[in-house]
């Protein structure tokens, strides 16, 4: 017993060797990419936080299909966000955008095809999709057609019921209670504010 407690003491008494230091690598200074918080694409500003596909949806006239043809067409990735884009890649977009008839898309992805105009296949996106838009319907309503009349009057025009819907802006029969009672108490306010005055007696002439 005792020459083990000895070789222990002296074990513990040796100098242990030292670890060799870590060399300390220098340290490479990475300058974050600023990622843009607002892109305006095709004049509209888009979330550049969001991803490319979903970002793109948000642009009148360009739905999920669209927005994945999109990436396809650019070789983007669609999770990547709009903010990483730099100025040549969102030309790139804007011009796929524009004209996706010139990068090999299909006719039947296209919003506006056999145009009354020029009879081509044109897709439409941004302001242009909703100035399109206002000129087919005065161009109904100017032919007094069916739809045209049920746009002019606003009410819907592919043969929805009436009954239940499509009922703003017109007055209801149906009050409900607490509106009953405001009403017939500013009806009787009126009432009292009405009421004649009592002739004032008539001076006794002399």
């Amino acid at each position: 017993m005792g020459s083990t407690r000895l070789k222990a003491k002296q074990e513990k008494g040796e100098e242990k060797p030292k670890k060799e230091e870590k060399k300390e690598k220098p340290k490479v200074e990475r300058k974050e990419q600023e990622i843009r918080q607002i892109v305006r694409v095709i004049g509209t500003d888009l979330d550049g936080a969001k991803s490319l596909r979903m970002s793109l949806t948000k642009v009148k006239g360009i739905g999920f299909s669209m927005s994945n043809a999109i990436c396809n067409v650019t070789g983007f990735n669609p999770r990547m966000k709009l903010g990483d884009l730099n100025e040549q890649q969102l030309q790139k977009v804007e011009d796929v955008i524009k004209n996706p008839a010139n990068y090999g898309m299909p006719v039947w992805i296209f919003n506006r095809r056999h145009d009354l105009a020029t009879g081509a296949d044109l897709h439409l996106s941004g302001p242009d999709f909703d100035i399109t838009r206002k000129f087919d319907i005065q161009r109904m309503i100017d032919l007094k057609t069916y739809k045209g009349g049920r746009h002019m009057l606003g009410l819907p025009a592919r043969g929805q019921r009436t009954r239940s819907k499509f009922r703003g802006g017109r007055s209801v029969g149906v009050l409900r209670k607490g509106a009953k009672i405001q009403a017939a108490a500013a009806g009787t306010e009126t009432k009292k504010e009405e009421k004649p005055k009592a002739p004032a007696a008539k001076e006794e002439k002399k």
